[in-house]
């Protein structure tokens, strides 16, 4: 947190509907950066990027596969500067790969890493038949769409993926959260690559205490307590962030103790380790 260091330091303030002023607290949490790492780290495979279409800077890109006659050549680049025209209409960041000095599999490959999120093959077959192989960045899956229909089915289609994708990331993401309401089920659940959904007393006093006792017992199932002072891996619990969600949908009761200092628990806690 930042506090107020900043406002003062440029004279930054804000004025209120009743005309006073007042110097902002500001934070300063790295969002931008942090959330770029994750969404590539979550959604990524060995192959490159997985882009969700809402933030992929190109949403389409259209691979012409063209024969070694030179007038199908030319026809097949002006069907894909057609679809591009058309779908650009219609709000889709598309683009062509007329690029010649490259194969159709080497650009596959290309924009696969880079996670576009959906590829249309344009070849002879496919123009006499009025219609375009789709293949999605997410699961691979294939089908050919009439021309016809591209302009409404395509935004469906990224929607679709962005949906999906959001789905699947959440379930990976709920799967790796464990409810502890005792210390000894907390750091087991640390070592099989959970965070920790725990209700808590919400002290500093407390906090504190859960971060060394944790890295203590990592390090030990670790077999790393002898080089406690040398080792790059800090394995100590910390807070992340008070979920509104299950503090809504489940409150902590009068009863309901604090999983590490036995004390009244006033929140639900989401602990996750360190590295």
């Amino acid at each position: 947190m930042l506090g107020q260091n900043f406002g003062k330091m440029f004279g930054i303030t804000a004025e209120y509907e009743d005309g006073k002023k007042l110097i902002p607290w500001q934070n300063s949490w790295g969002f931008t950066t942090r959330s770029l790492g994750v969404m590539i780290m979550v959604h990524g495979d060995d192959k490159g990027l997985v882009l969700p279409p809402r933030v992929a800077p190109t949403q389409v890109i259209v691979v012409p596969i063209p024969f070694k006659n030179q007038d199908e050549v030319e026809e097949i680049f002006a069907k894909a500067d057609e679809i591009v025209a058309k779908l650009s209409a219609a709000g889709v960041r598309i683009e062509a790969d007329k690029r010649r000095v490259y194969t159709p599999g080497w650009k596959y490959n290309h924009w696969e890493l880079k996670g576009v999120p959906l590829r249309f093959e344009v070849g002879p077959k496919d123009i006499a038949k009025k219609q375009v192989r789709v293949v999605r960045r997410d699961n691979g899956a294939k089908e050919d769409i009439p021309e016809a229909e591209l302009a409404t089915r395509i935004p469906a289609l990224l929607e679709q993926i962005q949906q999906e994708m959001l789905e699947r990331a959440t379930a990976q993401r709920d799967s790796h959260i464990r409810e502890v309401t005792d210390w000894k089920d907390f750091v087991p659940s640390l070592q099989d690559g959970c965070m920790a959904l725990t209700p808590f007393c919400d002290e500093i006093e407390w906090e504190e205490i859960v971060k060394t006792k944790s890295r203590e017992e990592s390090l030990a199932l670790m077999g790393l307590e002898d080089e406690a002072e040398n080792t790059a891996t800090s394995a100590a619990a910390k807070t992340l962030c008070i979920p509104y969600k299950k503090n809504d949908e489940s409150p902590v009761t009068a009863d309901t103790k604090c999983f590490i200092s036995g004390k009244p628990a006033k929140c639900w806690v989401l602990w996750g380790r360190s590295y």
